[in-house]
């Protein structure tokens, strides 16, 4: 069995001087990055590795998490900022084959639609959401549309 964990980065600040992929986080998103890490932590869901976007708010959500589940520091992957419905599959199909539990840390709208394309399930996926999905595979290659389950959902505005 393989697992999934969705994460969808932490609030944001709207717009700086620079560019969008070097907009860091709000400090509400920070502590909402240090609430979900707890709470899945409480119900033992702690992946064996993260992988994130290379946006700043996305890796450090991703080292949020990371530090709170005292895992190593995420790999970066350039392939998630701004991934479509399809870059997100290879992405996943391309996950190493030795870890049957990785976190991903990315951007909406491609985690929403991932998520959609995965478990038929459409949620709104806020900042700071968490998406949990089981596949009954032995390999990640074999993941395609509607071969998950959405076994956890959570996010802090519940």
């Amino acid at each position: 069995m393989k697992k999934l964990l969705l994460i969808r980065h932490a609030k944001a600040e709207k717009e700086t001087a620079g560019k969008d992929i070097d907009r860091p986080l709000k400090y509400i998103g920070m502590q909402d990055a240090a609430f979900m890490a707890d709470r899945i932590k409480t119900e033992k869901i702690v992946p064996q590795i993260i992988i994130t976007s290379p946006a700043l708010r996305t890796k450090t959500t991703a080292e949020i998490f990371a530090d709170h589940f005292k895992l190593p520091t995420p790999t970066s992957n350039n392939a998630i900022y701004e991934a479509s419905r399809q870059t997100w599959l290879k992405i996943i199909n391309e996950l190493p084959a030795e870890y049957d539990f990785i976190a991903i840390v990315g951007h909406n709208p491609g985690v929403s639609q991932i998520l959609y394309y995965l478990t038929g399930e459409a949620r709104e996926v806020h900042t700071s959401t968490v998406a949990l999905i089981e596949f009954e595979i032995e390999s990640w290659v074999e993941i395609s549309g509607d071969t998950g389950k959405l076994t956890y959902y959570s996010s802090p505005k519940e």
